[in-house]
Parts: C-alpha cells; sequence; structure tokens
C-alpha cells in the first residue's frame, strides 16, 4: 500500500476502530438470527404454541431492528470518513500542483492532471471506503459464522468452507487481469480527457481553420481505443459473475445433499439444518464481498500509484533555508554572467546586465532570442542553469519566493483571463477588492473607455480565457492587473503586440507616470514601443549583442538599426495600400 495512503488512513485510525467495532457487533446480532430460527424451527416439530412462535419472532425483528440501527452508524463512520480522506487527498493534491514549478506544466497535459484528480481519487475512495468496509465486515461475519456451524457439526462445515471459498477464489484468480485491464483503460480515459480539454481551449483555432471533421475522427479514434479496452473489462466480468453465481449453486447443493443425509441419520435436528442453511445465505454476500474488495483494492491501488506519480514530482523551485524577506524592496535588478539551458538547449548565455532602481530598460531582438527567457528568471518562474540573479543587490534565490514575487507586476506575453468578473481579474493578485484601485489601474491601461459598453462594466463575466474579450482587451486587462499591484518591478513582455499604435501611444503616455517612480523592463517587437528607454538591449541568440539608447543604437549600425529599418519600410508599405485608389 501507498505509504502516503497509509499516512491518511492512520490519521482517521479512530473513525475506523469505531466503524469495525459497530461493524462486529452487527455480525454477531445477525448471526444469531439463524439461531433463533432453529429454536423456533425445533419447537414447531416439538409442538410449541402459537405464543412462543410470537416469542421467537419478535426476537428476530429486535435483532433486525438492532442490527439496521448499528450497520446505519457503521457505514456512517466508514464511508463518512472516506470522503473526508478524499477531501484532504484532492485538496492536497491542487496544493502540490501549485507549488510545483512552471516546466512542470509544461511537459504534462491538463487532461491527465484532471482525471487522476477526479476519476482515480474516486476509486481510491471506493477501496478505503466500501472495500476496508466489506473486507472487515466478511472477515467477522465468516469467523462468527464458521464458529457456529462448526458447533453444528465438523463433517457439513468442512463441505460448506471447501466449496464457499471458490466464490473468492475467482474474483482473485481474475483480479489481476482486471488490474491490468483497468489500468489500460484509466490510462486511455487520461488521453481522452487531454485532448477534449485541449480541443475546447483551442476551439476559435480549430473553427478558424475549419477542422472540426479532423478533431472530431481524431477524438472518435481515441473513444473506439477506450470503448475497445473497456470490453475487455466488460468480457472479464462476463465470465466472474456467472462463475461465482454457479459455485455459491454448488455449495447449496452441497449443503442439501450433506445436510438431507445428516437430518435423516438424525445427526443434526431440521432446525440445525434450517441454521445451516441461514449461514449460508448470509455468507453468500460476504464470499462475493471479499472477491470484490480484492478488486476494489487493485484498482484502488493502481489509482493510488498515479496519484503518487504526481505527489512524488518535487517542485525545483523553492524556499531556501533561512530564506530572507523582502519589506521594502528599491527596484534594482542585476543578471551576473547568466546561463539557462533547457533541454539540452542552450538557451541564454553569459548575460551581464544591470537595472537601476527607478529605470526603465527594454529589451528587443529577433523571435527565439531568450528575451522572455530572461526576465522570467527575475520571479523565479525558472531558475538559471549559470549565473546569479540579483534583486536589491541580493540573489533571488535567497528570498522567500512570495516576498519576490508580490513586489513584481507581470504581464506575461500569453495573456490569460480567469473566467470572472473583469473587475476581478484586474484585482487578481491583490489582498483585498479595491475598486478605485482598479479603476485607476483600469484607465493607465486605457481600458476604462471600453468597460463603460460593458453591459455590467467591471462585474462584467469575461468567460473562459476572457474568450469575449478582444486579443487588445485582454492585453490591456491585463496591463491592470500588473499595474493595480503597485509593484516594484514591472515587466511587460510584448503587452502592447495586439493594439493599435495609436492606443499603443497613449498606454504608453500613461505608463511613463507609472515607470518614473519604479524599475520597468519592457520586451517589445516594436521599436516605437522602446524609443524612450533609459538603456535598449539587443539579444540574439541567447546574447547580448547590443546595449544604449534609441539614439546610440542607431547611429552604431548593427541588429537594432536594421531592424528599426525594416519597422519603417513595413509602415511605408502600410501607408502605401492605404493610399492606393480602390480599383
Amino acid at each position: 500500500m501507498s505509504p502516503r495512503l497509509r499516512k491518511y488512513l492512520r490519521r482517521h485510525a479512530r473513525s475506523y476502530v469505531i466503524g469495525f467495532l459497530l461493524g462486529t457487533a452487527s455480525a454477531v446480532l445477525l448471526m444469531l438470527g439463524p439461531l433463533v430460527l432453529r429454536l423456533a424451527v425445533d419447537a414447531i416439530a416439538a409442538g410449541a404454541a402459537l405464543s412462543s412462535l410470537l416469542r421467537y419472532a419478535a426476537v428476530l425483528v429486535a435483532l433486525n431492528l438492532a442490527v439496521w440501527i448499528l450497520r446505519y452508524y457503521w457505514r456512517m463512520h466508514i464511508l463518512g470518513v472516506s470522503r473526508v480522506i478524499e477531501y484532504e487527498i484532492r485538496n492536497d493534491y491542487f496544493a502540490h500542483l501549485q507549488r510545483l514549478h512552471v516546466g512542470f506544466f509544461q511537459h504534462t497535459r491538463t487532461g491527465d492532471l484532471m482525471t487522476r484528480a477526479v476519476s482515480d481519487l474516486s476509486t481510491v475512495q471506493r477501496f478505503i471506503g466500501p472495500g476496508i468496509m466489506h473486507f472487515t465486515s466478511t472477515l467477522v461475519l465468516t469467523a462468527i459464522a464458521a464458529g457456529f456451524m462448526l458447533a453444528i457439526d465438523l463433517t457439513l462445515t468442512l463441505y460448506i468452507l471447501v466449496v464457499l471459498p471458490l466464490v473468492s477464489l475467482t474474483f482473485i484468480v481474475l483480479g489481476p487481469l482486471i488490474h491490468r485491464q483497468y489500468e489500460s483503460v484509466q490510462e486511455q480515459f487520461s488521453v481522452i480527457s487531454a485532448q477534449a480539454q485541449e480541443n475546447f481551449s483551442g476551439i476559435r483555432v480549430v473553427k478558424a481553420f475549419a477542422q472540426e471533421p479532423h478533431e472530431t475522427e481524431a477524438f472518435a479514434v481515441l473513444n473506439r481505443e477506450y470503448i475497445r479496452r473497456n470490453l475487455a473489462v466488460i468480457k472479464t466480468d462476463g465470465a466472474l459473475w456467472p462463475l461465482m453465481s454457479f459455485f455459491l449453486g454448488l455449495a447449496a447443493v452441497v449443503l442439501l445433499w450433506q445436510g438431507g443425509q445428516a437430518v435423516i441419520a438424525g445427526r443434526i435436528t431440521l432446525g440445525q439444518f434450517v441454521q445451516f442453511i441461514g449461514y449460508l445465505g448470509q455468507l453468500a454476500w460476504p464470499m462475493v464481498a471479499l472477491g470484490w474488495v480484492v478488486n476494489l483494492m487493485q484498482r484502488g491501488l493502481a489509482s493510488m500509484k498515479r496519484l503518487d506519480e504526481i505527489f512524488m514530482q518535487r517542485p525545483r523551485i523553492v524556499d531556501p533555508a533561512g530564506a530572507q524577506a523582502l519589506p521594502a524592496p528599491r527596484g534594482e535588478v542585476e543578471f551576473r554572467r547568466v546561463g539557462f539551458s533547457y533541454n539540452g538547449s542552450q538557451v541564454l548565455s553569459g548575460i551581464d546586465l544591470h537595472v537601476p532602481a527607478g529605470t526603465t530598460v527594454a529589451i528587443v531582438g529577433p523571435t527565439g532570442s531568450g528575451k522572455s527567457t530572461l526576465v522570467n528568471l527575475i520571479p523565479r518562474l525558472f531558475e538559471p542553469t549559470e549565473g546569479s540573479v540579483l534583486v536589491d543587490g541580493v540573489d533571488v534565490r535567497r528570498y522567500r519566493i512570495t516576498d519576490l514575487r508580490r513586489c513584481i507586476g507581470m504581464v506575461p506575453q500569453d495573456t490569460f483571463m480567469f473566467s470572472a468578473s473583469l473587475g476581478e481579474n484586474i484585482a487578481y493578485g491583490l489582498e483585498a477588492p479595491d475598486a478605485p484601485r482598479i479603476q485607476k489601474a483600469a484607465e493607465i491601461a486605457r481600458l476604462a473607455p471600453d468597460v463603460a459598453d460593458f453591459p455590467h462594466g467591471y462585474d462584467t463575466v469575461v468567460g473562459e480565457r476572457g474568450v469575449t474579450l478582444s486579443g487588445g482587451q485582454k492585453q490591456r486587462a491585463a496591463i491592470a492587473r500588473a499595474v493595480a499591484r503597485d509593484p516594484s518591478i514591472l515587466i511587460l513582455d510584448d503587452a502592447l503586440s495586439s493594439v493599435d499604435t495609436d492606443t499603443e501611444e497613449e498606454i504608453l503616455r500613461q505608463l511613463r507616470g507609472v515607470m518614473a517612480t519604479r524599475t520597468a523592463i519592457i520586451i517589445s517587437h516594436r521599436i516605437s514601443t522602446v524609443r524612450h528607454a533609459d538603456q535598449i538591449i539587443v539579444l540574439d541568440n541567447g546574447k547580448i549583442v547590443q546595449r544604449g539608447t534609441h539614439e546610440t543604437l542607431l547611429a552604431g549600425g548593427g541588429l537594432y538599426a536594421d531592424l528599426y529599418q525594416k519597422q519603417l519600410l513595413e509602415e511605408e508599405l502600410e501607408a502605401t495600400d492605404l493610399d492606393a485608389p480602390v480599383r
């Protein structure tokens, strides 16, 4: 069993012990029922009065009522605590995922993580709830029934105890096959979930490229494989249950054959024969349940193993021992001989860069030159493989992560909106919603005029991933979210690529007032966005190839001047196209 699962079980051992005691008490009372029947039948054979039979009937009613009450609380304890453990595991699973590094999510499919959190965890709950409940009940019932049966007739008991275990053995023999088949089904279900989640997230792209038939067929292929694997499980189950019914029928035949002979020979009374039949009936379900529990255990352990695979992933970016607080950051940033490699490929190399507090630095360069990777090292979304990144003269790896990231406002290249109201998205990261602060941030990001046209203003729900917003509106909302935090370090990663040049100029004019009192790092492909920066860094192939102001870089030629000339040419061509007469 998984050590992690054992930890949860030990934590709630008291509830399991109480449930076990209640189950044992109900089992004892349940096994008294056939004894009362035996006494009643023997009394009938001896010519008992009606009043005696009524007393036996009353005892049976009382026993069954007591069993019902005990079993109610027995199930409440065992099944209730299994739901509590399920709740704790789900919370721990989600919290663990929150602690994992960004790189983990880049190579793990979201649908697979969701399947483990829902389907696999549900299977674990069935094992630690109904599984454990019926396993302990089966052991207790079998032990008590065997004691009563042995007290009646040793030979008849041995005959029955030879046949009945075949019911459980059927499940145990076929269990490993079911276990392997179920693991295969769960793996395929993860693939299907991931495919569906990816498709729904990218539905705009699917429709834009008219790929609905292709996506439908691709999903159908995965679904057919899922059905094929499920049918394999059904075939095994199809053989399982009839075979168990056969062995239960065989036990009844053996009891009729041997028990009838014992009654005829006078070795046991008719009442004892009826008592034996009662025990056989009460042992039928426990024998089935034992095999079923073995199957639940195998499925539950397989699912817990899949959950443990995620729990065993260690966060690569954590607080060091004795981590420093960052109470009043100035915003000074420095890169010292920084290098970064990913999957064996060198992305950054030998980066030396000093950004004084309160200054604006722009980073430009061709696509894939490492610009986004460089700024992602500041909040420790990734760790440098060489050198160090410093904030206020201290290596960022020595700060508490929460303190470090709290002083940074970041607009990532891939803008993400939560399925909540616009105001809640802008306030994301604030300790408490602050309407004036939200509105001020929206004004700076030039989002306020658009909000005035929204049906519910800042309370308008933007939909999953901000589907109701345009690309430019999402970028401006992300800028407002970063500005609302009032960060010491503001990072804009190509944050104005989806807005037109006029809106860009208005946003930059508003941002200059914000950036005047804080450190700003701007990544952009547009020279117009970065020309007023205090320092411009030009990256190419992961290295700094130029640095300086807009004027000095233009005067010096090189890659920056080439980029500038290309953009001027593109603007001239666009202007020419607009001025050309329509034919």
